[in-house]
């Protein structure tokens, strides 16, 4: 078999284990969704031989434990402005402005390198709900977020302490964790309570996946 014939095949095996998370979990999208969902795993695995965004190298794992974990968050969006915090390789917030695109989704990291990814993968993706800054969180100052969410950022009481003052009075913080973090729920401010925590189902992700919703009480 030839190389280009490989890559074909390889490509139509990427998009098929896609497509089957994204439908196994019961998501709808549009073909030019899913095509731009794996053009971005497509430019992490590019960006990934030179600048190590993530510890994962494999195609097909990139797309269960980055794009399918951070779609597995879609039901639990609200409002019209989301801020991810310590966004990354632009997870989740670039997938969720994917298949989201009625919403305006900032992204936000203070290492200078992920930002510019974050940049490149808005201009490639043609994704005009997006915005990157280059800053720490807590150095940020706009108009209130709906949703603040956080993939891998910190422990539950610094990401509320470092964002608190982004989130709108009405607005839910949307932690995404490993296993049940009893003791950093445990240890949350006085002024803040969990309103609702879900375990989640990835497609492809043999791991403990929880939920934490969290509003001002």
């Amino acid at each position: 078999m030839s190389a280009i014939a490989r890559e074909a095949t390889d490509i139509a095996r990427w998009k098929h284990h896609l497509e089957s998370g994204i439908s196994a979990m019961g998501i709808r999208l549009h073909d030019t969704q899913t095509e731009k969902l794996l053009q971005f795993v497509f430019l992490i695995e590019k960006w990934n031989r030179v600048h190590n965004l993530t510890a994962i190298r494999d195609m097909e794992k990139m797309i269960s434990h980055h794009v399918l974990d951070s779609l597995a968050i879609l039901p639990y969006i609200t409002g019209k402005r989301i801020l991810d915090v310590g966004s990354g390789a632009g997870l989740p917030g670039i997938p969720l402005a994917i298949t989201r695109p009625d919403i305006e989704v900032t992204l936000i990291d203070s290492n200078s390198k992920k930002s510019a990814f974050q940049q490149q993968a808005r201009a490639d993706l043609q994704l005009d709900n997006v915005q990157s800054i280059c800053t720490r969180v807590e150095a940020w100052h706009a108009d209130p977020y709906d949703t603040i969410v956080s993939r891998a950022y910190s422990e539950l009481t610094t990401f509320i302490e470092f964002s608190r003052h982004l989130l709108a009075d009405q607005g839910t913080f949307v932690a995404m964790k490993g296993g049940f973090p009893q003791e950093e729920i445990a240890a949350l401010p006085a002024s803040f309570r969990v309103r609702q925590s879900h375990r989640l189902e990835v497609p492809g992700l043999q791991a403990e996946r929880h939920l934490i919703l969290i509003e001002k009480s």
